[in-house]
């Protein structure tokens, strides 16, 4: 540029240039972008889906690229022309959405879409430790993958908030479930869930003071229902007391006043949830043969093997089993019952995960800094990074402190 041509910017300074100004919204450039590949999911019965449009819209807007499966939203009710006018790529053949540089899933991968995944990549989805293949995990080291776990991810405030939203749903869920199923026309024992004047409230028993078991019986109560719980842990007792602002029957795990108790119940809902193992079996098999005929038991345990011990896992399509004249339901992931609330409570904080990771640059960075995410790390470039994780797989553990150290 020519001398001349400079303006001397000096003559047209105001008071205002001299204040605190807006700062301009960053442009994202294409190495800040990266893209986002959301299967559709082959699991029975499996009717979520990662990322909603609205979701998707934003990201794109961010500058990442997503990709979707055809078909991938269609249970959620959110269809192809959704995603494509939110600025999704739909993607018609399955190899080719394992082509993205981050997969999205809400089931565990199998070994097939394991098989399709390329070197090096990402994946958030569950890891369901109990029911998890060591073959398919194996796989995954074989190709250097980067894996974190929904059900480990962490907020600020240390909670987890995946398993708070599904374990939220599911509490809602089992007491509408309930209500079915005590119908005449399901089978059961003709009682409205709840109370009317004149009539007895039906008995609600629930095993676990957890996040499930307080919307359950939030729910229960705000039906009239006459709701007790069972916990072996007294805080948990009193925080739901406190929680529920209001007095209600709480009692530890006896089994002489579980067995009275189970034997006026109407409605027997076991919410207890192991973060090593699977649930221990509270409920014996007599305990459930002095139970009133057509009442109905509900494990959301079921996943972790269970509470009770007549219960066995069903689907849902033949959602219920009838033992001892006692109807069990026992569909492990009831979330997927409600597809379309669940997906959106997954994607707005799968959708933030995102926007973080590209605000980082990179997963290796995002899981260094935040604790959040480093916790749901199970995997890293093929290493087990998550101690209890490598116990269960029998493999060697190793410090993400050291990976990073040693810039692995």
């Amino acid at each position: 540029m020519a001398l001349s041509q400079v303006t001397d910017l000096s003559q047209n300074v105001t008071k205002y240039e001299y204040s605190t100004q807006e700062i301009p919204a960053k442009v994202v450039s294409k190495k800040d972008s990266f893209s986002i590949g959301i299967p559709r999911e082959k699991t029975f019965q499996e009717h979520r889906v990662a990322l909603t449009p609205e979701s998707v819209h934003m990201l794109v807007h961010q500058g990442i690229n997503v990709q979707i499966e055809t078909g991938a939203g269609n249970f959620s009710h959110f269809t192809d022309r959704d995603y494509s006018e939110a600025g999704a790529e739909i993607i018609y053949e399955q190899n080719k959405i394992f082509e993205a540089d981050v997969i999205l899933k809400v089931t565990p991968p199998t070994m097939d879409e394991v098989e399709h995944m390329k070197t090096h990549q990402t994946i958030f989805s569950p890891l369901h430790l109990p029911s998890m293949k060591k073959k398919v995990i194996e796989k995954m080291m074989e190709k250097k993958i980067t894996a974190v776990a929904f059900e480990y991810l962490q907020d600020e405030w240390g909670a987890y908030p995946i398993v708070r939203a599904m374990s939220e749903i599911a509490g809602g869920a089992v007491v509408l479930i309930a209500s079915e199923y005590l119908s005449t026309v399901k089978g059961g024992a003709g009682i409205l869930l709840g109370g009317i004047t004149g009539v007895p409230p039906t008995n609600v028993v629930i095993l676990g003071s957890g996040i499930v078991g307080e919307t359950a019986a939030r729910a229960a109560i705000g039906l009239g229902a006459t709701v007790k719980i069972f916990d072996n842990s007294l805080y948990k007792l009193k925080r739901i007391q406190n929680n529920l602002g209001s007095r209600v029957y709480t009692s530890v795990l006896s089994s002489i006043t579980l067995s009275q108790e189970l034997k006026n119940a109407d409605v027997v809902i076991g919410a207890l949830h192991s973060k090593t193992s699977r649930t221990p079996i509270l409920i014996s098999e007599s305990m459930v043969m002095n139970m009133k005929p057509n009442s109905v038991i509900i494990d959301v345990s079921i996943d972790q093997g269970g509470c009770f011990e007549t219960s066995e896992m069903t689907n849902h399509d033949q959602p219920t089993f009838i033992k001892h004249d006692v109807i069990h339901y026992c569909v492990p992931n009831i979330p997927s019952r409600v597809s379309r609330t669940a997906s959106i409570a997954l994607s707005n904080i799968l959708a933030n995960t995102m926007i973080q990771l590209q605000k980082s640059g990179g997963i290796k960075t995002l899981i260094q800094f935040s604790k959040g995410v480093r916790h749901g790390a199970y995997l890293f470039t093929g290493n087990v990074c998550n101690q209890h994780f490598s116990q269960i797989l029998g493999e060697k553990h190793i410090d993400l402190d050291l990976i990073f150290l040693s810039d692995i």
